[in-house]
């Protein structure tokens, strides 16, 4: 195998004194929720956001003096690119990170600010790596993998070793799967120090691509996903071996349960995931009975979430728990009929965050109205109550917010 205890450890050596030790900490709310117990890794309080830096400084710290005076060139849309950028100019090499057009001016801007010249090249993350490849061939540059070198995925198994010290009575181990780097350097740790913990891969269902490849199947991804750190098209021929040797099983997780791991992580929690980072405990919630009353690590491997996603997000939370609604009434076209029902809405707890009054777009009788009320409730129950309390007063109610 390509990837040892020993070289884990080695990265650890390497490492230990330039990253600091990233939180482990149980969270008896989560665990309620679950029906576990669950620890959390968190990887999102790295300097640049993520587990990220840990295999891109075991890398840079490898390399000779010829090599760091060539400088290093890496592929990213996100979380590799700043990892790179930001210990590259710490160790005073010169790098140049290569970004898909498509990608997000302050993405660009943060990579910039971290000290690296970035390239905006391609309409796809193919068509960035392949240019980063020709780059680096001719400038005479280091190329830097973001998952398939064995230094990558050893620096990146450091978070194991860390994790065990802090909680060695862990029972399973739960890990967002991408291109495997993280999966494959922990899970190597983590079976070496105790071989009877359990390994759980998570992928997004839209890009399940370790689990095709490991089942052997053509592999088949693509769509718009929360999860785009883990958005990835093929797994590593280094870390593919790993994860077959020492993983459990890989399972798959879809965008609903990805935006409530997000929703819960921010609200029970108070603590920032992005869809990727989020993915451990999607899997958790998504499949409670193999977790059922286990010690378990989940690792929230970033926070690098964009902030309008991060609010979508959340708004969507509290319609989820019927926190928010949308209630259509009907109502007789005549002065005061509006401000009553503000009146019986108020009265009833609710606070009315929008109003849209329809009298043309409607189907309804011309001395009649109809109008759309978005109102802040204190959950499902409450938002029963409303509706009864707005039809004993004469006002045809409907709930146009699906809340099952």
């Amino acid at each position: 195998m390509p990837l040892t205890l020993d070289d884990v450890r080695a990265a650890a050596a390497r490492i230990g004194n330039r990253l600091p030790v990233t939180p482990t900490e149980a969270s008896p709310r989560l665990s309620e929720i679950t029906g576990c117990s669950v620890v959390l890794k968190l990887e999102n309080q790295h300097l640049t956001g993520s587990f990220k830096e840990r295999g891109a400084l075991n890398k840079l710290l490898s390399l000779g003096e010829a090599e760091r005076q060539a400088g290093v060139i890496a592929m990213s849309a996100g979380n590799h690119a700043q990892a790179v950028a930001c210990h590259a100019t710490r160790l005073g090499i010169r790098s140049v990170i290569v970004m898909p057009s498509f990608t997000p001016f302050t993405k660009v801007e943060r990579t910039e600010s971290l000290g690296a010249r970035v390239e905006l090249h391609g309409e796809t993350l193919s068509d960035a790596a392949a240019y980063a490849q020709e780059l680096a061939a001719r400038e005479g540059l280091v190329f830097v993998h973001p998952y398939d070198d064995p230094l990558i995925a050893a620096g990146q198994g450091t978070a194991a070793l860390e994790l065990l010290d802090a909680a060695p009575d862990l029972e399973m181990l739960v890990v967002p799967v991408g291109g495997g780097g993280l999966i494959g350097g922990m899970a190597v740790a983590a079976k070496a120090l105790k071989p009877d913990i359990a390994v759980i891969g998570v992928e997004c269902a839209m890009f399940p691509s370790m689990r095709q490849a490991l089942a052997g199947q053509p592999i088949t991804c693509g769509g718009a996903t929360i999860a785009d750190g883990i958005a990835v098209k093929a797994p590593g021929a280094v870390t593919l071996p790993l994860v077959r040797r020492h993983v459990d099983a890989v399972v798959e997780v879809g965008e609903p349960r990805l935006e409530e791991a997000v929703y819960r992580l921010a609200t029970v929690q108070k603590l920032v995931a992005e869809g990727a980072g989020a993915a451990g405990l999607a899997a958790v919630l998504d499949d409670p009975e193999r977790f059922r009353g286990k010690r378990v690590g989940i690792v929230v491997s970033g926070g690098n979430i964009d902030a309008r996603i991060l609010a979508q997000v959340l708004t969507r939370g509290l319609v989820y728990e019927g926190r928010m609604v949308r209630l259509r009434i009907g109502i007789t076209d005549a002065p005061g009929a509006l401000a009553r029902v503000a009146r019986l809405l108020g009265e009833a707890g609710a606070n009315i965050v929008e109003v849209h009054h329809q009298r043309l777009f409607h189907d309804v009788p011309v001395r009649m109205a109809e109008i759309d009320v978005v109102l802040e409730t204190r959950g499902r129950s409450h938002v029963q109550r409303l509706v009864a309390h707005m039809e004993e007063a004469g006002f045809p109610t409907e709930l146009m917010t699906d809340i099952s």
